[in-house]
């Protein structure tokens, strides 16, 4: 297990903050609708995502959930970093978008490393501009796209995070990352269906690359 994980953070940071992510770190695993940070949660650690996928999640004062943003293999979680730097609690709700290994870094470590480090400098700045573009792709959309149009931003990026055309996912799991109604999505999904760029199937849906 470590010989795969030195091999995945090779590309992300030098050997020497490596050995000691080894040294301190553990491996923790998380399976798929598990929630693995949550709002209002004090975070003791930094999640640096190994395998599979996680939805970064906002919720409002009446329970209704916002999707901000899709971690992927090699990302972490920039929300997660700041609650850790200023030691406040968690604005975010993290879930498994499918069975997720995670690399546990001790919080009190980023900032040492910060400062001592040039690739986890790097890494930790680049985090913070990627998520940041994702929150303003979020916005742009919230405020600008229709109903339909956030719904093929959504399929299309969940190909692209997926690297597979074939999503299994249901209706309901779309409307809940899109917070609409299942009866909204459904009846989107059947347009796109009829417009050829994608094909329904049960609890999967094909998008056509065309």
């Amino acid at each position: 297990m470590l010989d795969t994980i030195k091999e995945k953070l090779n590309y992300l940071l030098d050997d020497t903050i490596i050995e000691e992510l080894l040294r301190i770190g553990r491996v923790k695993s998380f399976y798929k609708d598990d929630i693995i940070m949550d709002i209002g949660q004090k975070l003791g650690f930094i999640p640096l995502l190994l395998e599979g996928s996680i939805k970064v999640l906002r919720e409002d004062g009446n329970g209704h959930e916002i999707l901000l943003y899709f971690l992927e293999e090699g990302d972490t979680c920039a929300m997660s970093l700041t609650s850790c730097l200023n030691h406040s609690k968690s604005k975010i709700r993290a879930i498994a978008a499918d069975d997720v290994k995670l690399f546990m870094i001790p919080s009190e470590k980023m900032e040492e490393w910060f400062h001592t480090n040039k690739s986890w400098r790097s890494f930790i700045l680049e985090s913070y501009q990627v998520r940041f573009d994702e929150m303003i792709e979020t916005i742009d959309a919230l405020a600008f796209l229709k109903m339909d149009e956030r719904l093929e931003k959504y399929l299309t990026d969940k190909v692209k995070l997926n690297g597979n055309w074939t999503l299994n996912i249901t209706h309901q799991e779309i409307a809940d990352d899109l917070n609409t109604s299942r009866v909204v999505v459904s009846r989107l999904l059947k347009k796109l269906e009829n417009n050829q760029l994608i094909k329904l199937h049960r609890n999967k849906i094909e998008v056509l690359n065309s």
